[in-house]
């Protein structure tokens, strides 16, 4: 499913990002000020002019469309495996619904 924010927009808030994604402004402001540190970037710091909007599910470009190109299908992986978990584990919990729901006598 495509982001409801695909590419970045000038002078986007996060109260504005936040009601795009659907989610609460604080919790986009903790995955911002959290990707910041994690590339080494000031958290206090504006956004630079390049940077990506915050929280649109757009990362920091490499300059190496190569690497950048590696990157990605590093993150598709992890979320394909992601997913088979998680698809693993909601069948396990319909099962354990099913059978929970069949054993009840009220």
């Amino acid at each position: 499913m495509p982001w409801p924010c695909t590419s970045p927009r000038p002078g986007a808030t996060y109260k504005s990002i936040a009601a795009d994604l659907g989610i609460n402004r604080k919790t986009l402001r903790n995955w911002v000020l959290r990707d910041r540190r994690r590339r080494g970037v000031d958290p206090a710091a504006p956004p630079a002019a390049g940077e990506a909007v915050a929280g649109a599910g757009q990362e920091a470009s490499a300059t190496d469309p190569d690497e950048r190109i590696r990157q990605l299908e590093a993150r598709v992986r992890g979320l394909e495996a992601s997913e088979r978990k998680l698809a693993t584990e909601r069948d396990i919990l319909r099962g354990a619904a099913k059978y929970f729901a069949g054993e009840t006598s009220w």
